[in-house]
């Protein structure tokens, strides 16, 4: 079926239950950001594969909601069906719920599936659509009616995280997460699959690039109930995990479990991380509503974890240089596709040891390309790099020991200007916040302007955020931290241990785009009579490339910087490397 049959498919399903408009997320029943292709239902009704974005279908109306990461690539997909880009965070544009309560008349019904909502999204849309008495209903699946050929849940097998690279045994992550519960509670349900992970110290790939597994937990202060398809685990490890009082159930019986709840027993769950689904079935008054426990335990990272990491990091660092020695190497004969270099960084990471897979999908943004902020290079119609331009290449990958999260942006040929400037103002930004020394508590909100104010000093800006948290060998992006002006985003305080990525970018539509992204731990810096202050190190080892900057606006302070990181990113690369890609890295680990 073309989109606009789908459309209509969907249309027809609507009609048969009296249903104004359908809401179509971009989730899954654990409200994970990446999800496997079971709930790609709003790429599959829309054709926007991007990982971000809401779709409305009306009986004359089918849009589609998204930021300004994903406008240029919602222009292109979106063409030639009915489905209208609708452009989130941009003056005078109406968001998806107030778009709804302006345009359905009074006493209108909206539908959605609430496994893929969650319960403080339910919530939300249902005060706004009280005014106009617009109803809702939660437990509708269209999707599933009109996708025939809809994928099935995926199985794959699970595997044991070795105690060696974790620190802490699941049980003594359980008993922590039983002493942080509040004391009238007896059970704890966790839905997010990279905490379930994390807590119980496996991993598995039912979701790319993301090594986790369809799961629920619900901790209680006696026992520990794991919902999952059981025969993804091997005979040992369920073994191990009864041994451990960790008690296997089927993945569909969560809601079942929940609703035979022992009377008058108190459960925590977290609002923001629940479908309201899976809500639905506890008894209301049994409900304490409450942050998923494991969401800040595994954020701090501990010493064990970042050893790990840094082992990590130098093995990133030598697959990219000898990416790029190959890459210049082969652009002196021919021309190179962007998914070949993608294909290309992918078999260098393989070389090196415990390399699981990609973190992502490398972004690889030759010219024009690189100013789509989330780009997705397609064998037929990528870009071919040649021996003069732009390219913007951010990457990550997987290790038993760690994920790792790396944009460079490189020139060949001579810049002009203007695109030296740009690239400088970036690069300043990003070492004007690996510098700062700042109070613990501090959040960041205030953090994010530091990479931002050279832009804005020349009236230039970016339209992401500067930083997110990143997973030990888990989600590239992970909570509850961020660096970014959204309050969502921003606001949790920065704490020792947590590693946050630092890419501040510009983007010139139609030319090019400039990131630099390097990942960054917090750790103390100073104690004072105003209390505790942190600082960030910079965990990522590659160079920045150099012949982009324009000397004259870096002060000695940001020259100082560069040059001892490049000769820390020599010291640790080195050993590694010889011939070619020795002399690569000695290059561009030059001194200005």
């Amino acid at each position: 079926m073309t989109i606009n049959e789908k459309i209509s498919k969907l249309r027809e399903a609507m009609l048969a239950q009296n249903i104004d408009a359908y809401i179509i997320s971009s989730s899954d029943p654990h409200q994970s950001e990446y999800i496997a292709d079971r709930w790609k239902s709003r790429a599959w009704i829309t054709g926007f594969t991007g990982s971000a974005g809401t779709a409305i279908i009306t009986h004359d109306h089918a849009g589609l909601w998204t930021d300004s990461r994903y406008f240029i690539q919602a222009e292109e997909e979106l063409a030639g069906s009915e489905v209208v880009l609708h452009k989130q965070k941009v003056a005078h544009a109406p968001e998806h719920i107030l778009w709804l309560t302006k345009h359905l008349a009074p006493d209108s019904k909206v539908a959605c599936d609430g496994m893929l909502f969650s319960i403080a999204q339910i919530n939300a849309l249902k005060k706004a659509f009280a005014p106009k008495n617009i109803s809702l209903d939660y437990n509708i699946d269209l999707i599933e009616e009109i996708y025939s050929d809809r994928p099935p849940l995926p199985r794959k097998p699970i595997y044991e995280h070795p105690i060696k690279y974790t620190g802490l045994s699941r049980m003594e992550k359980i008993n922590k997460v039983i002493e942080l519960m509040p004391p009238e509670v007896e059970y704890h349900l966790i839905s997010t699959l990279d905490d379930i992970a994390w807590l119980l110290n496996l991993r598995s790939s039912d979701v790319p690039c993301n090594p986790v597994f369809l799961a629920y937990v619900i901790v209680s202060r006696h026992m520990t109930y794991l919902f999952l398809e059981t025969s993804k685990l091997n005979t040992t490890l369920q073994e191990q995990l009864k041994a451990e009082g960790i008690f296997l159930n089927s993945y569909e019986d969560i809601k079942g479990f929940l609703k035979n709840l022992p009377s008058g027993k108190k459960i925590l769950i977290d609002k923001n991380k629940t479908s309201m689904a899976v809500f639905k079935s506890i008894p209301e008054e049994q409900v304490v509503f409450g942050r998923t426990i494991p969401i800040k335990m595994k954020a701090i990272k501990s010493d064990v974890e970042v050893g790990h990491i840094r082992q990590a990091m130098i093995k990133d660092g030598v697959a990219l240089t000898k990416l790029y020695c190959w890459l210049e190497d082969s652009l002196q004969n021919r021309t190179v596709s962007e998914v070949e270099v993608a294909k290309q960084l992918a078999k260098f990471r393989a070389e090196q040891k415990d390399y699981i897979g990609e973190s992502f999908g490398a972004i690889v943004g030759y010219q024009a390309n690189g100013a789509i902020v989330h780009y997705s290079a397609k064998e037929d119609t990528c870009a071919k790099i040649k021996k003069e331009g732009m390219l913007l290449l951010d990457s990550g990958g997987q290790y038993l020991d760690g994920t790792t999260d790396i944009t460079r942006t490189t020139f060949w040929g001579s810049p002009s200007p203007t695109q030296k400037r740009d690239y400088t103002l970036v690069l300043k930004g990003c070492i004007a916040l690996t510098n700062i020394v700042f109070p613990e508590g501090t959040t960041g909100i205030q953090l994010d302007i530091l990479a931002r104010q050279y832009l804005w000093s020349q009236g230039l800006n970016y339209g992401h955020g500067t930083g997110h948290g990143v997973g030990y060998f888990l989600n590239v992006h992970e909570g509850p931290q961020g660096i970014s002006p959204s309050w969502g985003r921003g606001k949790t305080a920065i704490r020792a241990g947590m590693i946050t990525s630092n890419e501040p970018g510009f983007y010139k539509a139609g030319a090019y785009g400039i990131r630099i992204e390097n990942l960054i731990l917090a750790e103390p810096a100073m104690e004072s009579e105003y209390g505790p202050f942190l600082k960030f190190s910079t965990l990522t080892l590659f160079p920045i490339a150099t012949n982009l900057i324009d000397l004259s606006l870096l002060c000695d302070e940001e020259r100082n910087w560069l040059n001892a990181y490049h000769r820390e990113v020599f010291e640790k690369l080195s050993p590694w490397l010889g011939g070619e890609e020795l002399e690569w890295l000695r290059k561009n680990c030059a001194a200005i």
